[in-house]
């Protein structure tokens, strides 16, 4: 089996139009870009040696940043499909993501280091392996895992570890980086999203799905809403994924079924199967007109979020 690892949605205007591309990170070595309207294949980004566990587009789509197996994370032209950047680690490399003004790149992994590259600097010996901005150790003493890293504003990323711990690192604008806020779930994080629209962070962990309100206090970096314990856990694999709307999200994880619940009650609301094996990843397009699943089994399935049609935005 080829499972899936990550899915991501990035929507761009073209000639006047939104498209939406679609990305998927899978262990068969090859991530993807698809056409997210139709699920057509455009290209896949080839050259790793390892599991790749994480696809990110930088927000204009002229970039795709891969983290892999291989101990390496490597930045591709979107266009073309060509490697530009390869980031050698030491360890394996579990995710990444780009900065709004899409100059740098963060990575994180099984080093416990959260990496910040400068896209635009070349190295002296004028191979593509980027300039390192900084390392940042996400503890003193003992070894954690970054799981999921989240770039957040110009200067802010969140990591979040296996230590159940999502910290917000200043990486730029000062002379070091620093620790700014803390958040805490009470168990390792498996999957973490931020929603723009609804300025809510969705944390999978455990056996809950964890919201925290990133605009509504005085510091600005969140506090802790709700969370709702699920019928599966996320120990190995999953995650959720909220609506843009705020009215519901999708979770999936230890067993094959896709469910949608309410956020205000956490009642379930849908429940679908079609994959063959444990859900490990679930994204809602930009739209919230469709939501993707990707699996186990190697498949990555599109959903409609109202097959009848009466969505309620």
């Amino acid at each position: 089996t080829r499972p899936l690892a990550e899915l991501q949605f990035q929507s761009i205007e073209e000639d006047g139009k939104q498209r939406t591309f679609l990305v998927s990170a899978c262990h068969d070595k090859m991530p993807m870009l698809r056409d997210a309207t139709s699920g057509d294949w455009i290209g896949t980004f080839a050259g790793h040696k390892g599991a790749v566990w994480c696809c990110r587009l930088d927000p204009m789509a002229y970039l795709a940043g891969t983290a892999s197996g291989d101990f390496s994370a490597r930045v591709w032209d979107g266009i073309t499909g060509e490697c530009l950047f390869t980031f050698p680690h030491k360890h394996i490399v579990k995710t990444l993501d780009f900065s709004p003004n899409s100059r740098y790149l963060a990575t994180g992994g099984r080093e416990g280091l959260l990496r910040i590259y400068d896209l635009t600097q070349q190295n002296d010996q004028n191979n593509n392996n980027g300039v390192i901005f900084c390392a940042i150790p996400q503890v003193v003493q003992g070894d954690v895992t970054i799981t999921k890293c989240v770039w957040w504003k110009d200067e802010i990323v969140i990591a979040a570890g296996s230590d159940g711990a999502i910290r917000y690192w200043r990486v730029l604008g000062h002379a070091s980086p620093a620790l700014v806020h803390e958040l805490k779930v009470d168990a390792e994080v498996r999957d973490m999203e931020f929603s723009a629209s609804t300025g809510i962070l969705t944390v999978a962990a455990g056996n809950k799905v964890s919201f925290f309100d990133m605009k509504s206090n005085n510091d600005g970096y969140g506090i802790f809403l709700k969370s709702f314990p699920m019928p599966i856990h996320f120990r190995e694999e999953g995650g959720a994924s909220l609506h843009p709307s705020g009215s519901k999200f999708v979770a999936g994880g230890s067993d094959l079924w896709v469910r949608v619940f309410d956020f205000e009650t956490g009642q379930e609301l849908e429940c679908h199967k079609g994959h063959h094996g444990p859900i490990r990843c679930v994204r809602y397009s930009p739209d919230g007109k469709t939501y993707a699943t990707g699996s186990e089994d190697g498949t990555i399935r599109l959903w409609q979020t109202d097959p009848k049609g009466a969505e309620t935005q």
